[in-house]
């Protein structure tokens, strides 16, 4: 009697609505990055990020799981991820995180941060060789040396990914040109000084670069919308 009381209880909890979605791992491409979370929620934020900016490794470690678990999950917020490229690296490491489907991006995009520390050793400690594989004329080659030579390959390998795939990824001039034109695009329609920077619904944050000041944002746009809800 006990375990049906306890089934009858479980079941209406879930008729009811108990278990509500968790929208930190509902992913979706846009125009160039990807929106993690309820697509219709009232709330955007968006951080533009540059792979080999110290700061945003630093964002990746302490203000995505804060953004995710605090707001995104509630379907209240949305994080929109967008690229800010200031040199091939970048682009070859934003390429590699957009390869495969959208649903992988999230762990792509935190695994090279997370890593940069080790790679980005190995960048600065670049010889004028590999510098000069790096700046090679033909792009897809110079991205295969780019990723070769830092580990991105191995890095992506871990992710399940085949050598193959990423060749293919790292040759899409399509999306090469989507990601340029887009980071040139968003640094002069919002007068971008340094990453990683964030906007609220389009708006930029002026002097917001880390987790500890764009919470405090957030929280005060949050309450201000609350107040103004009927």
């Amino acid at each position: 009697m006990k375990a049906i009381k306890t089934a009858l209880l479980v079941s209406a909890f879930l008729m009811t609505g108990g278990f509500a979605p968790d929208w930190s791992i509902t992913v979706a491409e846009t125009d160039a990055g990807h929106l993690i979370g309820n697509p219709d929620a009232e709330t955007r934020v968006a951080e533009y990020v540059s792979y080999t900016c110290s700061h945003c490794a630093q964002f990746a470690r302490d203000g995505d799981p804060a953004l995710k678990i605090l707001y995104v999950h509630t379907g209240k917020v949305s994080v929109e991820v967008r690229h800010m490229l200031r040199d091939p690296i970048d682009l070859t490491a934003a390429m590699l995180t957009h390869c495969g489907d959208p649903q992988k991006f999230p762990l792509n995009h935190a695994a090279i941060m997370l890593s940069q520390d080790k790679w980005m050793q190995v960048a600065r400690q670049a010889t004028p060789e590999q510098m000069r594989r790096w700046s090679d004329p033909d792009r897809a080659a110079a991205r295969r040396a780019i990723a070769g030579d830092l580990d991105f390959y191995q890095l992506m390998e871990g992710r399940g990914y085949r050598i193959t795939d990423l060749d293919r990824c790292l040759a899409d001039t399509a999306k090469e040109s989507e990601l340029v034109q887009a980071s040139r695009a968003d640094t002069v329609r919002l007068q971008l000084q340094g990453t990683p920077s964030f906007t609220i619904n389009d708006r930029l944050l002026e002097g917001v670069h880390g987790w500890p000041p764009l919470k405090k944002a957030l929280d005060t746009h949050l309450t201000t919308k609350a107040g103004d809800s009927p």
